[in-house]
């Protein structure tokens, strides 16, 4: 045998004895937690003992329950490593627990135990992290459900639910999920965005948040409109913090979200049926009981059935300056899904009928996009001035150019610019003691056009 071929087969070997002693490790990784979880049992969900004094007893129990094995000898640093690993899965959320602390990570996405990816910046990229396996990963689940008072199981093999500091959490179980179990958690930051960070990162211009702001504080009806992940509940929170202080505030979620800092707001949170299939309360049930709570302003984390009805309703009978979002593609598309929403109400009514409540309620329809290099956008803002025989008319104030083109890396270089038309509603803006500018709508050339 060659001197090539020996180098080749010892490294052949060492790599077969890395990999056994691995499993090994995995092995015992296994054990020790189910050791861990067996042995303090209730106590690791007793409230009344502090964090501190937890983790104090979850490490001295790793530590006798490492004495105990010998399968395998471990360097003092592998020991310690170990020892953190296994009380980072028992006291917090495992594998995933510094993906959720760190800030530049805004989702997690667990595709199976042996699979997580993540998302920075806007782009997705697969990590090296591994869970134990799957009932190691459901362990992870149903505290993280737990914790907001859901439950998952196999009755109940679906769930949405939120972190304690408000991160958006989905997950599914085994019969659904093949492969499984999923999970997903979009995370929120620490602080929420303010108008100016938001323009500083391009999602929109300074013209635009100063238009905005005059529009939500001149009371006009806003729907924030885009695809999965593309920022809606940002931006509203974002547009709900130009409500002045003096309006009581009444929001309507699924799950909580949105952090308003004004003095008088009330949030409002849907909650599923219990085992039984008793109990369920819809957000159409509450944006119907806003109605009795004396509101100057609803904001709606998100319309997506019956309540686009009363959500409409509301914008008709004196609920001025209401705020919500809606899953679409366009502007365009979001007065259509509107319409098929209130359809799905169950109310005999004529598609006419509708199209005037829509056109009649909604002002403004702030659309964004998450664009191919990663980053969020507001691409239209449209007003939504009336109807014309059965169909409802729309203008485009603002629009992205996306004629602008791309830097070097990768990054889109347009941004929003004015139609040169103005808005039908000035005067009623007016009205208010509200000045929209001339140079707010000052017409600018688009590229390639």
């Amino acid at each position: 045998m060659s001197l090539a071929d020996r180098v080749k087969a010892a490294k052949a070997a060492e790599v077969t004895v890395e990999g056994h002693r691995e499993e090994i490790v995995q092995e015992l990784r296994r054990k020790l937690h189910y050791k861990v979880v067996e042995g303090l049992g209730p106590m690791l969900y007793d409230r009344q003992m502090s964090d501190a004094e937890l983790k104090l007893r979850v490490m001295e129990m790793l530590e006798w329950a490492l004495d105990q094995e010998e399968s395998v000898p471990l360097a003092r640093a592998d020991r310690v490593a170990l020892l953190q690993e296994i009380a980072d899965d028992v006291l917090g959320y495992g594998p995933i627990d510094p993906y959720l602390s760190d800030p530049d990570i805004t989702e997690v996405m667990v595709n199976g135990p042996h699979q997580v990816w993540v998302e920075r910046a806007g782009r997705l990229s697969l990590s090296d992290t591994r869970f134990v396996d799957a009932t190691h990963l459901e362990r992870i689940i149903e505290k993280i459900v737990g914790q907001v008072g859901r439950r998952i199981d196999e009755s109940t093999p679906m769930v949405d639910a939120r972190l304690p500091d408000g991160s958006r959490v989905n997950a599914v179980i085994h019969p659904l999920a093949i492969g499984g179990p999923f999970l997903t958690i979009r995370k929120f930051s620490a602080d929420p965005f303010t108008a100016d960070q938001l323009v500083g990162m391009g999602a929109f211009t300074e013209q635009v948040a100063g238009f905005m702001r005059r529009c939500v504080y001149g009371r006009l009806n806003i729907i924030v409109s885009g695809g999965t992940g593309s920022g809606k509940t940002t931006l509203l929170n974002v547009l709900s913090s130009f409500i002045p202080d003096t309006d009581r505030i009444i929001t309507v979620e699924d799950a909580a979200e949105l952090r308003l800092n004004q003095m008088h707001v009330l949030s409002l949170e849907g909650r599923p049926a219990n085992i039984e299939g008793q109990g369920q309360v819809t957000i159409r049930d509450l944006v119907r009981n806003t109605l009795r709570m004396r509101p100057d302003r609803i904001v709606v984390g998100e319309v997506r059935g019956g309540e686009a009805l009363d959500m409409l309703q509301a914008m008709n009978t004196g609920h001025d300056g209401s705020l919500t979002t809606v899953h679409s593609n366009t502007p365009r598309d979001t007065l259509s899904r509107i319409e098929t929403m209130v359809l799905m109400a169950g109310m005999e009514l004529p598609v006419r009928a509708i199209r005037e409540q829509v056109s009649s309620a909604v002002d403004l329809v702030v659309h964004l996009n998450r664009l191919r290099d990663g980053s969020r956008r507001v691409t239209q803002v449209t007003e939504v001035v009336g109807m014309e025989g059965d169909v409802i008319t729309t203008q485009d104030l603002f629009l992205f150019d996306y004629g602008m083109g791309m830097d070097e890396d990768g990054m889109f270089k347009g941004r929003l610019k004015a139609t040169g038309i103005r808005p039908s509603f000035s005067d009623r803006l007016t009205d208010f003691g509200i000045n929209l500018p001339a140079e707010l709508f000052a017409p600018e050339p688009f590229a390639g056009r």
